[in-house]
């Protein structure tokens, strides 16, 4: 389900690839992930229950109701058995860079019960995709993201532009380094410098990521496995999923199926 930051409708089309807004968000059933890594925010909710979560050194966190992940950083969540709503915060946005101010340093917090209850019921009344999209802004409130940081990251100004040009144009920009850098207005060994220091991420990792979007979008607004792969830029289908299991710790099928148990409840 795609979600602008504060959206109170759905607008996805099924089979269309769009670039995801700076807000994904899915509810169902629970799954052990593998570890994993992915360049965005990630909140794990358990609308029932706990999460135990795992961290790439197996360092021991204690169980509970919600999980949140910062960008980049490897581990598994533990969710069998238990019904969840998934965010998933692009970094690069206005509501990455609360949820950086909210965290502080923390790679991942374990929500304490208090605030976990506090989230649950923002989306206890929703009973679909309308609903939820009407209760995610308040999800956000409930972990202090109430507005835009009032001192966001700082950017450079030509890796702004590339970021708006490369959502602005779906999956049909030039990606390549001479392209992204003519549009950031620097020489590509400063381009790629500031990049880097400007979202986190060295700019292939990023653009993989932007794929891995584009493939998300398409799945779930009802796209096959294979139309997505296409559509997002892989070699194929197998090739996706190779790349989801990496980075999200699931299958694009685990999506596909998720997405259709929203559409159906």
């Amino acid at each position: 389900m795609l979600l602008p930051p504060k959206a109170t409708s759905v607008a996805a089309s099924a089979g269309v690839a769009r670039p995801w807004p700076s807000v994904l968000a899915t509810w169902g059933p629970g799954e052990r992930s593998t570890l994993h890594a992915h360049h965005c925010w990630h909140l794990v909710l358990a609308l029932d229950g706990e999460l135990q979560v795992r961290t790439a050194d197996e360092s021991p966190l204690p169980p509970g109701g919600a999980i949140l992940t910062a960008p980049d950083v490897a581990h598994a969540i533990e969710a069998s058995g238990r019904r969840v709503l998934i965010v998933f915060v692009e970094p690069e946005s206005d509501v990455g860079d609360g949820l950086a101010q909210a965290l502080g340093a923390s790679e991942i917090e374990v929500i304490d019960s208090e605030t976990a209850d506090r989230l649950r019921s923002r989306v206890a009344a929703a009973h679909g995709e309308v609903e939820l999209a009407a209760a995610l802004p308040g999800v956000l409130e409930a972990l202090g993201i109430a507005a835009p940081p009032s001192s966001p990251r700082p950017r450079h100004p030509g890796v702004q532009r590339v970021l708006r040009h490369l959502r602005g144009n779906a999956g049909s920009a030039d990606t390549s380094l001479e392209a992204l850098a003519r549009v950031a207005r620097l020489s590509p060994g400063r381009f790629m410098h500031a990049f880097t220091e400007s979202t986190g991420v060295p700019l292939r990792p990023y653009l993989l990521w932007l794929k891995l979007e584009r493939a998300g979008a398409a799945i779930a607004g009802g796209a096959t496995l294979a139309a997505a792969a296409n559509a997002a830029g892989f070699a194929d289908a197998a090739h996706m999923t190779r790349t989801f299991r990496r980075m999200f710790g699931v299958s694009p099928s685990d999506l596909r199926r998720r997405s259709q148990l929203i559409q159906d409840g």
